[in-house]
C-alpha cells in the first residue's frame, strides 16, 4: 500500500502523517544466511545453521521484541499512564508517540514458519525497510543462527489497506476518483479522532 494525494489530498497527507499513523507489514525472512544489508540481494557475509530454530522458539523472540517496544512506545508518548487522559487514549487506540521517535514495533506475530523461512506481521511507526531487515537479522542472531529479509511488503498505511489500494490496471482517471471519494470519509474521521 502506498498512499498518494492528488491537490488538496497532498495537505490531508501531511495531517496524516502528523497523527503518527500505524503502518502493518508482512515481512518474509529466510534462516541461514547474513549479508551486508540484510537482504537476500546483499553481499553474504556468513552462512549458519539453522535447524536447531522452532516455531516456538521464534515466538518467544517475537515476544520480546513486542515487550520491549511495547515500554518504549510508552516512554515515547509522553503520557502519564496513571491519568484518566492515559485510559481513555488507550480504550480509543491512541496512544503513540505524537512526535519523532526511534522505530517502534506496536505488534508482531509469526505468520508462517517452514524451515528456513518464515513470514511474520509486524506492526510499527516511524519505520524504514532497513529498519524491519535489521529486524530479521537479529531475529536470527537470537536465535543463534543468521536470517535476511526476502521481502517487505506494507499491508496497511494507517487507515489504509489493501482493499483501497487500485491495481496498476486501475490506474485511470475514473478508478483514481472512484478511490478519492471512497477514501474521504475514513480519512476525516481518521483526521478528527486524532488531531481534533
Amino acid at each position: 500500500v502506498s498512499v498518494l494525494g492528488i491537490g488538496h489530498g497532498n495537505k490531508l497527507l501531511n495531517d496524516l502523517y502528523d497523527c503518527h499513523l500505524t503502518k502493518v507489514y508482512t515481512v518474509s525472512g529466510l534462516f541461514g544466511k547474513a549479508t551486508n544489508d540484510f537482504s537476500d540481494t546483499g553481499k553474504l557475509i556468513e552462512k549458519t545453521t539453522f535447524d536447531h530454530i522452532t516455531r516456538e522458539k521464534l515466538e518467544r523472540i517475537v515476544a520480546v521484541i513486542q515487550g520491549t517496544n511495547h515500554k518504549a512506545l510508552l516512554m515515547h508518548s509522553n503520557i502519564d499512564m496513571k491519568t484518566q487522559e492515559a485510559y481513555e487514549l488507550a480504550v480509543k487506540g491512541l496512544i503513540r508517540p505524537m512526535g519523532k521517535s526511534p522505530p517502534i514495533i506496536t505488534a508482531i506475530r509469526c505468520l508462517q514458519f517452514t524451515l528456513p523461512e518464515f513470514q511474520l506481521e509486524i506492526h510499527c511507526l516511524h519505520e524504514t525497510q532497513q529498519y524491519l531487515r535489521k529486524i530479521v537479522h537479529e531475529i536470527g542472531l537470537e536465535l543463534k543462527s543468521s536470517a535476511v529479509c526476502t521481502q517487505v511488503r506494507r499491508i496497511r498505511d494507517g487507515v489504509f489497506t489493501l482493499d483501497d489500494a487500485l491495481l496498476r490496471t486501475q490506474w485511470n482517471l475514473q478508478s483514481i476518483q472512484k478511490a478519492i471519494r471512497d477514501c474521504q470519509l475514513k480519512v476525516k474521521i481518521e483526521l478528527e479522532k486524532t488531531l481534533g
